[in-house]
């Protein structure tokens, strides 16, 4: 029987290694003058494997995220990546897709499928593989997170993504402002403003919320840069005026010995250039005892020359 398409052929190459992480579809080997003989003839020599029917990978071994994003894909194709999977710093357990809102497509372990009218002006379909466009996956996610209860992941995944600098406030402001529909509007646009306001973490904005802002404390500057240990490093939390740095200590930073004596020398280097005394608070400090932490604070900021009153909030005791 005549063959018609080799595993060499060039164009069969060009997709499996540079363009699709060792992915192809049916419809992309017929398109290449394929027949279902060679089809059948290179999944029976081992060249190509079937992980779902009508879409093959090269190799017999365990699929890599990427191959598994494509075969996603191809399986419920037109469709694109979304929420977690197209969000920058994304790095989900599963697969999530975006597929048309009258869509029905067959469930599949490891792939949870979203449903969007808006995929003509939201994804990016040039990309390879599609995607939805970075912004607008950072704001699915932070609404499905709000969705669920979860606030707190909801401003993590906001500021990882800002934390890879391929979406900013900014741009985020924009895709938030041309959504018509948007769960907790306000919530995420105030969300993004505390990000650009320097609030890096769940915790630096849990201090900004409860107790600066909450407390009528002076307004810190924030991810200032210092040179005081001969490096520069950044301060989370700085009331320039009154020499008081305060630094948001979350444990995943922060909890070893080799953290503890990175914080320890960053404290005394900058008490002895500047004089400075740096406050560290943990996350209890803010989130169960943020009245009484603002307290404290104040009477410090007080005693360095801070001629403000400590607000009430409605958790005062």
């Amino acid at each position: 029987m005549p063959r018609h398409l080799e595993f060499t052929h060039p164009g069969l190459q060009e997709l499996l290694v540079r363009e699709q992480h060792g992915v192809v579809s049916r419809q992309q080997l017929l398109a290449l003058g394929a027949t279902d003989h060679d089809i059948a003839r290179m999944v029976r020599r081992r060249e190509l494997t079937a992980p779902c029917p009508g879409v093959y990978v090269d190799h017999t071994g365990r699929l890599t995220r990427a191959q598994r994003e494509w075969v996603a894909l191809f399986t419920c194709a037109p469709a694109a990546l979304s929420h977690e999977s197209a969000m920058p710093g994304g790095d989900p357990p599963v697969v999530h897709v975006c597929v048309g809102p009258d869509r029905t497509v067959r469930r599949m372990a490891g792939v949870v499928v979203h449903r969007t009218a808006h995929l003509a002006t939201r994804v990016d379909w040039r990309r390879r593989p599609p995607r939805m466009a970075p912004e607008h996956a950072t704001v699915d996610v932070m609404e499905s997170r709000i969705r669920s209860g979860d606030v707190a992941g909801a401003y993590a995944a906001l500021t990882r993504a800002c934390y890879t600098r391929e979406v900013g406030p900014p741009i985020l402001r924009s895709a938030l402002a041309h959504r018509a529909r948007v769960t907790r509007r306000a919530l995420i646009a105030g969300m993004i403003d505390d990000v650009e306001h320097g609030a890096n973490s769940v915790l630096e904005r849990g201090y900004l919320q409860l107790v600066e802002r909450a407390h009528g404390l002076p307004r810190a500057r924030r991810q200032q840069a210092s040179h005081a240990t001969g490096r520069k490093t950044v301060q989370d939390v700085r009331y320039e005026e009154f020499g008081v740095i305060v630094e948001p200590d979350g444990r995943a930073f922060h909890d070893s010995p080799e953290a503890r004596d990175v914080d320890a020398r960053r404290d005394l280097a900058e008490r002895a250039v500047s004089e400075a005394v740096t406050l560290r608070v943990t996350y209890g400090l803010v989130f169960n005892d943020g009245c009484r932490t603002a307290r404290w604070i104040a009477t410090i900021l007080q005693r360095r020359g801070w001629n403000g009153v400590l607000q009430r909030c409605p958790r005062c005791p």
